[in-house]
């Protein structure tokens, strides 16, 4: 599949999912900011996406939990440094530079863009050959 294949089925899969419509999701659109999801929709997501392209997610390969509870990645409501390497590591196929600049626990959803999602299932579609 080419990126503007993938990218036009993510698009399809979140207008769905997420009841909206599919001229608002742009690649630049985040997920709960822009589209409106919630925790409850990431798991809907997952699930769709693994239907319809074909794969497995793992557990926390996408939507990665469990940094916010763990004092050595956020401190006073920041995420520290070791808590990006951690999350830079788990999602490899996300853009953290400008959470990097300002690295907010509450702005961590602002990586999740419809952007990151096609760079993940591009990676997964490849994989699988």
């Amino acid at each position: 599949m080419t990126r503007d294949e993938i990218y036009a089925k993510v698009r399809e899969i979140l207008a769905d999912t997420l009841s909206v419509d599919e001229e608002d999701i742009q690649p630049t659109s985040t997920l709960k900011g822009d589209l409106g999801a919630e925790s409850i929709d990431y798991l809907d997501i997952s699930f769709q996406l693994e239907k319809g392209f074909g794969f497995k997610i793992g557990q926390n390969e996408l939507f990665p939990q469990g940094v916010a509870q763990d004092p050595k990645y956020v401190k006073d409501g920041r995420v520290t440094s070791e808590g990006i390497a951690a999350l830079v590591e788990r999602l490899p196929h996300f853009n953290f530079d400008r959470f990097k600049q300002d690295p907010q626990l509450s702005k961590i959803h602002e990586i999740f863009t419809v952007d990151s999602i096609v760079n993940f299932v591009q990676a997964k579609v490849a994989a699988k050959g």
